[in-house]
């Protein structure tokens, strides 16, 4: 095929990509070591690189040949002879356990530089174009959090903003919004941006030693959106899962009795808007975006009704991955909330006080909260991306994964919102990863320019490639085949050629 002249720049993926050390395995594929790989589009042709993450647990566990760092769903013994009382001892003295530095989900770009994420307050500075791993940074060293979100959000001038739990500090468990400016002044030339971080908001958490979990979150013009779900982290198992020989998944459970919560924090007060909103229990990892229209705020996120997909993701349950008794018991479901934040405050207990068109409501109750029923947008779509320049606006389109019943993809869609006309890609034994949208230079609808997304094969006469196409009709404008095993990935960031710095100190 032919791809467009202007598509100049690097498609930067990251995801698990080594699941065996020596005789040992991990049991989850999120707990993958990392592997970055990147496709750079230069003068109509397609260059394909991939390098593992070099990063301290990838050291250490190379050099012993075996796992001896923990990930989420692995519990690493790093000494076998350990006895009852070195445990006891290292037990005490880490009751928030030493997390991983295998930042495996996303790419984040801080200023000119960019970072390998994860869900720990570990980030790896990487190389572009090398895609060699540089620095560690720990956001702890900043601001006091042992947990992040690998899906920041940018402003308009290129500061980031993004949030963490803070665990038991200072007798207290919140949440903490944080933003990381784009760049420091000229005086101060050698510093870092993370040495200019400031707290925007923290949000105290509804219990000490449960936190929710969370993956993502949303913001629009003025606000910041962050939904407290009843999928939590329980603080003393975590503190307690080395004694126990358990691994920190089995700490995460879901209470699908209590209610989803909804905070909306102003960006200019830095305060959290006092009224209470509500929903039914949710489970949700990916918010898609959200904006503000006649007092309402309005946010598009996926749902599930139980917590099976992280379940799905063992090794053990992945080689049944093509069969069909390998289902999700809950499917993916696309949800609008309308969320009124001027009403008019005399309106009767039991009213409904949207007042846009939509099917979405939001009730006041007895005690003055509000519960919110969501408008089914539709469902079996995942990894959603928008074109970022609506990131907070009103926005028409989705791009997507469809994934039906099955957790692996099988095609790549987009969706209108307005409309809920859906255009896809797909063929036999072919299962694409997120699709990122990258706008035309000239571009003057929201679609003008392309979809990008890798795909692997399960076909062992067909070679992964990289899809290139047309975002407004969904067309294959091209595709580059790569002669080497590609791994189904994450998550990751396309960067145009004028945000590569030529010459990378």
């Amino acid at each position: 095929g032919q791809l467009p002249t202007w598509l100049q720049g690097i498609l930067l993926r990251n995801g698990p990509g080594m699941h065996t050390v020596g005789d040992t395995s991990y049991n989850h594929w999120f707990d993958g070591l990392a592997l970055l790989h990147s496709f750079t589009f230069k003068n109509g042709e397609v260059y394909y690189r991939s390098k593992y993450l070099r990063s301290d647990t990838y050291n250490c566990n190379i050099e012993a040949n075996r796992i001896v760092v923990s990930e989420f769903g692995t519990m690493a013994y790093p000494d076998p002879c350990k006895n009852i009382f070195a445990k006891a001892f290292t037990y005490l003295s880490h009751t928030i356990p030493e997390f991983t530095d295998n930042c495996l989900i996303n790419i984040m770009k801080t200023g000119d530089d960019f970072y390998a994420t994860g869900e720990t307050n570990f980030i790896r500075k990487i190389h572009p174009q090398t895609l060699e791993t540089l620095e560690k940074v720990d956001y702890s060293k900043y601001v006091a959090v042992n947990l992040a979100t690998s899906h920041p959000h940018y402003d308009s001038a290129g500061n980031i903003l993004n949030m963490g739990t803070s665990i038991v500090d200072k007798g207290k468990t919140k949440y903490i919004l944080f933003k990381i400016p784009s760049s420091v002044p000229e005086t101060e030339k050698k510093k870092s941006c993370f040495k200019h971080l400031e707290v925007v908001c923290s949000i105290p958490s509804r219990s000490l030693l449960h936190p929710s979990y969370y993956h993502s979150f949303g913001i629009t013009e003025n606000y910041i959106i962050f939904v407290e779900q009843p999928f939590k982290l329980d603080i003393v198992k975590l503190a307690t899962a080395y004694i126990r020989g358990v691994n920190w998944a089995s700490c995460l459970s879901y209470h699908k009795d209590e209610k989803t919560w909804f905070h909306f924090v102003d960006k200019r007060t830095k305060k959290e808007v006092s009224t209470k909103f509500y929903t039914d229990a949710v489970v949700l990892f990916h918010h898609i975006n959200a904006y503000e229209e006649d007092g309402h705020i309005i946010f598009d996120i996926i749902t599930y009704a139980d917590n099976s997909l992280y379940e799905m993701f063992y090794l053990k349950n992945m080689g049944k991955y093509f069969e069909e008794n390998n289902k999700l018991t809950s499917t993916p479901t696309s949800k609008r909330f309308v969320v009124p934040l001027q009403y008019n405050k005399d309106a009767e207990v039991g009213s409904n006080l949207v007042t846009l068109p939509s099917t979405a409501t939001a009730v006041k109750e007895k005690d003055g909260s509000i519960y919110c029923q969501p408008e089914i947008l539709c469902e079996g779509i995942e990894l959603p991306r928008i074109n970022y320049d609506y990131n907070g606006k009103k926005y028409n389109y989705v791009f997507a994964t469809e994934v039906q019943w099955n957790p692996v993809p099988a095609k790549i869609v987009k969706f209108n919102i307005q409309t809920k006309e859906k255009l896809q890609w797909g063929e036999d034994r072919c299962w694409p990863s997120e699709p990122v949208f990258v706008p035309s230079p000239d571009a003057r609808e929201e679609d003008d320019g392309v979809v990008l997304t890798c795909v692997v094969t399960s076909d062992p006469k067909k070679a992964p490639f990289l899809l290139v196409l047309d975002a407004k009709t969904f067309e294959e404008l091209g595709r580059a085949t790569v002669d080497v095993e590609m791994h189904l990935d994450l998550h990751g960031i396309f960067i145009p050629e004028k945000d590569l710095k030529a010459d990378i100190e």
